[in-house]
């Protein structure tokens, strides 16, 4: 009886090692990013962020060319009467000529310009609003699969000692072979769910590497941290109040307004006429005719020039300019709406998760524990079934699971009500 006892023990372990050894992957390394880190790491390095930074510079640049004055034509030309026999002479001419703006058109396209760079930057703002947002979301999927994990390998090991036991009191005589084989099964179903949610976990832990524009394919960054720190009281009205003044997209809704403001006054610019200044010199040589012999003469001469708008008579740039604006009006009213409505909805769904938090630690947890040690106790001395004992198990692994559940709803409730406000001071 005690080598039967001391054989079980050592299977146990070997299992116990197995199992261990699958969730240390040995073929990566392994990096921890505190969260702070993390999300530093994650506004330096995103590819997609630095890549709409870009968006940035571009539209300031768009500011250099609205700058841009109308480009000066020089004109140089050679004429040869072509009458060597009569001796007419020869001759060339300089101008040069540009186009004066009128109507304020160059002020119009700087205005423009300037306008489209301000809504570049609160699209970017509004861009690492939600980057930041998702990365932490991301970094709180691998805190919960993590638990999750935890959660199924202390199940595994408890069915898998609950097995061991029972192959040992079967050769015993103590129990019948079918409760020592459905042990058994139990803990093989366990052990594949373990291999599963330890896949998912692992990549959970990739999707970090991405977020940080991380190109070791070798390394998996860790986060590191608990859900112990996303208790807030909010006020509602002021949520609604902070959310108007500080949300990027709202702001970048308004500077669209500006931007369709700033094409229509350019469109009204672009219809004034320009003023076209010319100015050069001819020069002829001395003609040697016998007939009307003349001597050689330089000609100065200078003028303006206007270009005949006939396009003005269609209407069609002020047209879509104005179209532009009206529409800009009601998408920054429909942003308003959707403003006030993720706020609402984000925070109903903070308190209903604060609620099933507090529902879980009150006690639901350890009640369920000490059901599944009685009933294992029980088991032991043969004074309850093993059907008994494995509901109790599905039962405390079900309560524990829905508890990390309600504890990763909560904190992304927080991080989604957060976002719907424009604030931001989550650190854990």
């Amino acid at each position: 009886m005690k080598s039967t006892l001391t054989i079980g023990l050592i299977l146990v372990l070997v299992c116990y090692c197995t199992v261990l050894r699958a969730q240390i992957d040995t073929s990566f390394n392994k990096k921890i990013v505190p969260y702070a880190d993390y999300l530093s790491l994650v506004g330096k390095n995103n590819l997609p962020y630095a890549a709409e930074k870009f968006n940035v510079s571009i539209a300031e640049a768009g500011i250099e060319i609205a700058k841009i004055f109308p480009n000066p034509q020089l004109y140089f030309g050679y004429f040869d009467n072509g009458q060597n026999r009569m001796k007419m002479g020869y001759g060339y001419s300089v101008n040069a000529s540009t186009t004066i703006e009128l109507g304020g058109k160059r002020k119009a396209r700087i205005d423009l310009a300037s306008n489209v760079t301000e809504l570049t930057i609160a699209l970017l703002e509004n861009y690492f609003r939600n980057l930041r947002a998702d990365a932490t979301l991301g970094y709180l999927i691998s805190l919960r699969l993590k638990n999750i994990l935890d959660v199924k390998f202390n199940s595994y090991k408890n069915l898998s000692k609950l097995s061991q036991s029972d192959s040992i009191r079967f050769k015993l005589g103590s129990i019948m072979e079918i409760d020592s084989r459905q042990s058994k099964v139990e803990a093989g179903n366990m052990l594949n769910a373990l291999y599963q949610t330890e896949a998912d976990w692992k990549v959970s832990l990739a999707n970090l590497g991405l977020l940080l524009g991380k190109r070791e394919a070798d390394t998996l960054y860790y986060p590191k941290g608990n859900f112990n720190a996303f208790d807030r009281e909010f006020n509602f009205s002021e949520l609604l109040i902070t959310a108007q003044n500080n949300r990027a997209d709202l702001l970048a809704a308004l500077k669209n307004k500006n931007v369709a403001q700033s094409a229509l006054r350019l469109a009204k610019a672009n219809r004034v006429i320009d003023l076209g200044i010319l100015l050069g010199t001819n020069n002829t040589s001395v003609v040697t005719n016998y007939v009307a012999p003349t001597p050689s003469f330089n000609q100065v001469a200078g003028g303006i020039f206007l270009p005949l708008k006939f396009s003005n008579n269609y209407k069609g740039d002020l047209k879509i300019a104005n179209y532009n604006i009206a529409q800009t009006e009601l998408l920054y009213r429909q942003v308003e709406l959707q403003v006030q409505t993720e706020v609402t909805q984000s925070y109903f769904n903070y308190l209903a998760a604060s609620k099933q938090v507090n529902q879980y630690q009150s006690g639901l947890l350890i009640e369920a524990k000490k059901v599944l040690d009685g009933k294992v106790y029980s088991y032991q001395r043969g004074k309850t079934s093993l059907l008994e004992v494995l509901n109790a198990q599905r039962t405390y692994n079900e309560i524990q699971l829905n508890y990390f559940d309600a504890l990763y709803n909560y904190a992304a409730a927080l991080v989604e009500l957060e976002r719907a406000a424009g604030i931001w001071d989550i650190n854990f």
